[in-house]
This record gives structure tokens, sequence and C-alpha cells, in this order.
């Protein structure tokens, strides 16, 4: 049974309205996510990267592991990326250590994961099911809401028309691109679609391994007439995911067989499983919130998808306005939390629009040449060419870590001057990560002193958790649930300490000093 009210509704339950859910079940709010789907979906992969930030916050819920136990490819499978004529042709170019799947040792608590979407959101909705305060309402879909200044009521629909209105304090659109709660809202996509289709599919072709001439790899991006295409395996027993660039839906459908015989290069046998035309696009809402409700994820922003960036932007989305919304209804947030969402989303939503539409500038339809597939000096002069031009314009798609990692919320009105980056990471003990340490809400990082002892007073007088680790050095550092740094200071930080953590927690700021 649903029930009457709730203290957070999110409509849309895929993986970004789950990640939602389990940033506001583990601090005990109430929370009813709507999703049409009663069962996940396996036809179609869509995210195949699950990035190292992603990683961490998985890492922080306690569910890292078991996301690769259950990913059919596990990390140390392939780090590479090919570029070839054919899967069984000439290579033009590679590149090592990609996605993050093998980061810079010591930089982040977790390497990334390829695993399908499907994988994940499996996951989350098991994790869902376990915490109390959550609900995960299948097989219904919100179909309106209007709010007043005390609370939103939303109308929810289950599958044979039957209508139900759920009264809650805040409401969460994670509801993709065509989203209801956006329209609701009077919000709307700025931006452009691209011109050139494309067509995805997932096939099963169990023998296409024994013509792969180039080991395994996450990604192949292939380079002829016939099947300009990106593709890679989903599993390790012939199942793969296509596609084939400038492609009309028409087209792919009735080339389909023809398409995945070019790009391995050989005649194989293949079963398509799925397909899915698309075209990408490069939108931002103009406003991710209006007064009691919010919008997270597709609902929000879309960009191409060259760089994996799409779903883990949204699940970005998901854990900042989660902890906050928590922290408002718990008490100890004020309302300038909830105003930071969108600026500190807003501007990692753009530079990730930005770096995804650069990645798609050079696709496996711009690197043709009629030379490439020739087994003579003009065929290796054209490889060459392709090479270098290959290592110049893809490089930054595959890695992309400071984009990833070094977000920093400078814009943010709960974010001290000089702070509102990331905490570094740290290993403190094999396997041990300094991440692991913080506490569930805020954490204060230095020497033990007086200005501790001032900061401890003042989030009690807050009603807000704060951990106190000892740290080395001079400095202290006050560190949000998310792991970014809001405040940065010295150990005679004592007397500021009320309106540095009241400024950290959202309370009003009436000439440069935080109202408790």
């Amino acid at each position: 049974m649903l029930p009457e009210r709730t203290q957070v509704l999110v409509a849309g339950g895929g993986p970004v309205g789950l990640a939602t859910a389990v940033e506001l079940g583990r601090r005990g709010i109430e929370c009813v996510v709507v999703e049409p789907r009663t069962t996940v979906s396996r036809s179609r992969p869509r995210c195949k990267t699950v990035n190292v930030r992603t990683m961490e916050h998985l890492r922080r819920w306690g569910i890292a592991d078991r996301l690769r136990d259950r990913a059919p490819l596990p990390v140390a499978w392939s780090q590479d990326v090919v570029f070839c004529i054919s899967l069984a042709g000439h290579e033009l170019s590679r590149f090592h250590g990609v996605l993050g799947l093998a980061p810079e040792e010591g930089r982040c608590a977790e390497p990334g994961q390829q695993a399908p979407q499907y994988v994940l959101e499996e996951l989350l909705r098991e994790v869902v099911g376990e915490l109390a305060p959550c609900t995960l309402a299948t097989g219904r879909r919100v179909v309106a809401l209007e709010q007043d200044e005390d609370e939103v009521r939303v109308q929810v629909h289950d599958e044979d028309g039957t209508q139900k209105t759920i009264t809650a304090d805040h409401v969460v659109g994670c509801d993709g691109p065509r989203s209801v709660v956006r329209e609701q809202i009077g919000a709307a996509y700025l931006g452009e679609h691209a011109l050139r289709p494309n067509f995805g599919m997932v096939v099963r072709a169990p023998d296409l391994w024994r013509h792969v001439r180039h080991g395994p790899a996450v990604q192949y991006w292939t380079v002829n007439p016939d099947a300009p295409a990106l593709m890679g395996p989903i599993d390790r027993d012939g199942t793969w995911w296509v596609i084939a660039f400038g492609v009309e839906r028409e087209a792919g459908h009735a080339r389909a067989r023809e398409i995945v015989e070019a790009v391995a290069g050989v005649p194989v046998d293949a079963e398509v499983l799925s397909t899915d035309p698309w075209t990408a696009r490069m939108q931002l809402v103009d406003r991710a919130r209006d007064r009691r409700v919010f919008l997270a994820g597709d609902a929000a922003h879309l960009n191409p998808p060259f760089g994996g960036h799409g779903l883990n932007t949204g699940l970005g989305d998901a854990v900042d306005l989660g902890w906050k919304l928590a922290a408002v209804l718990r008490g100890w947030g004020g309302p300038e939390l909830l105003a930071s969402y969108e600026a500190e989303r807003r501007p990692v939503q753009e530079r990730v629009v930005r770096a995804a539409e650069d990645n798609m500038r050079t696709l496996s339809t711009d690197l043709l040449h009629p030379d490439l597939d020739r087994d003579d000096a003009a065929g290796e002069r054209a490889r060459a060419a392709a090479h270098r031009r290959i290592q110049e314009t893809k490089a930054a798609e595959f890695h992309a870590l400071d984009l990833v990692l070094d977000v920093v919320h400078d814009r943010s009105p709960v974010v001290a001057e000089g702070a509102g980056d990331r905490l570094p990471h740290a290993w403190v003990a094999p396997g041990h990560s300094r991440y692991d340490d913080l506490g569930p809400e805020l954490t204060l990082l230095g020497p033990r002193g007086a200005a501790t002892g001032a900061f401890a007073d003042a989030a009690r007088a807050r009603g807000v958790d704060l951990r106190i680790l000892d740290a080395p050095g001079p400095d202290l550092l006050l560190v949000r649930p998310d792991q970014h740094v809001a405040w940065r200071g010295t150990t005679d930080a004592a007397a500021g300490a009320p309106e540095v953590l009241g400024r950290a927690c959202g309370a009003p700021v009436v000439h440069g000093r935080s109202r408790p």
C-alpha cells in the first residue's frame, strides 16, 4: 500500500532516482520512489561505465564490492580502447588505462567499473528495499503535481488507471528526458540536438571472439566505410553492444546483420537482441528547482554518451541533493543548503555537456580514408596519420579523471572561500581509505584543541552530527557528507566556529555572519 504522506517523493526509479532514495533512506528520511517499470529491462545496457567518483559513493554506501561481484567484466579483464578497421582488421591506435579503470595510485578510493546500467539499477533496487524508510512503488507513474508553501500534492496512477494522491514535503523529478515533473514546474530544456543519427544494437555472437585480432578491450572503434561504428563486449560470453554512426532507423533495421559483419570484418553468426536508434542531445534545463520540487539526472540535463558521463553526472546530482534534503528535514540544514543545489550542480553539468560534445567531434565517420586497409606504403601512411589524429583528438575522452574528480563548488553559498574541492584521497592503511573514517554528516579533520572543542559545541547547538578526526598539520578541514571541503582554516578559529558551521549547514547569512 502506498502511504498517504511521505517526506520525499521521487518520480522515476532509474539509477538516479534510486540513488536519491539511498541518500535519504540511509539518513532515516521517509521516501517513496514511483517507477512505471515493474522490472529492470536487460535488453539495452545504456550506460556501461560506472566512473571512479560514482564508485566512491558506492563505497560510502557499502555496496561497491556488491556491484563488482555482479559486473560481467572485472576491472582486470581489460583497461584498453582500440581503434581498428574491423575486429579482424588492421589496428589503428590504442589507449591504455582508460575510463578510470586504472587510475593513478592513491588518487581515488575506487577504480571505475565497466557494468551495464541494468546491473547497477538492479543492485540499487535491492539496496532501497533494504532501507526501512524507503518504498519502491513500481507499476505506477506520476501524472501531475501541485504545491504550496507547506507541501506538494502528487497524483500517482497505477497500471489500471487507479489514481492516488500522495502528499510530500519535497519532490525530486528523476523521470528522464520526457519528465512529467519538469513539465509540471514549467521548466524547459535549453540547447541543441545533433543532426547525425545513430543506430544502437545489442547482438549475440558467441563466435565473434575467435576473430578479434586485437585482444580484450572495453571498446572497439571500427573505421571502415561499411560500418563506422563503436562496439564493446557486455560479457565474455558473446553479448555485444554496437553503435553504428550515421545510420537512420529504417536503414539500421534493414542492415543490422550486415553492419555486424562489417564491424567484425568477417562473416559471423549474430542474433540481434534489441535495437535503439538515437540522436545526441546537448541540453540543460533553464531551472532545476521550483520551491519544493527539484530535477535531477536526465530530467535536468542531457549529453552525448562519449566519455561515459551521463549517468555518473546524474548520480552526482542525487548525492548532492539527497544529503541536503535530509539535513533540512532533520532540522540542522538551513534554506541556503537547498539553494546551493543548482549553484553547485549546474557548473558541473555545463562542463560535462561541453566535454561530451567535444568528444563527439571526432567519431569513426570522421576518420575514414580510402587507403586505410591497403597492405602497402600508402596504407601504412594512412594508418599512421589516423593514429596521430586519434591520439590528438580522443585522449581527453578516455583519460578524464580531472573532469570527474577535480570538481570545485566555488559558486556555492554554503562553501567558504578557498574551499569546495573534493577532499584529497589518501590511504591510511592497506585497503583503508581516509574516506572510510568520515562521519555520515559533517567531519572536522585537524589537531585536537580549543578550535575542535568550539566546533563540537557549535555542532551540538545546531543539532548536527559532527565527527572529529585527529589529523596532523596546522589546518582544520570541515568536510561534508559528499566528501567535499566546506571550509579550510587554522587552529585559532575557535571564535568563528558557529559562523563557519552555520554557513556549511545553510543558515541564512546576515551582515556577513551566519544566523544560528
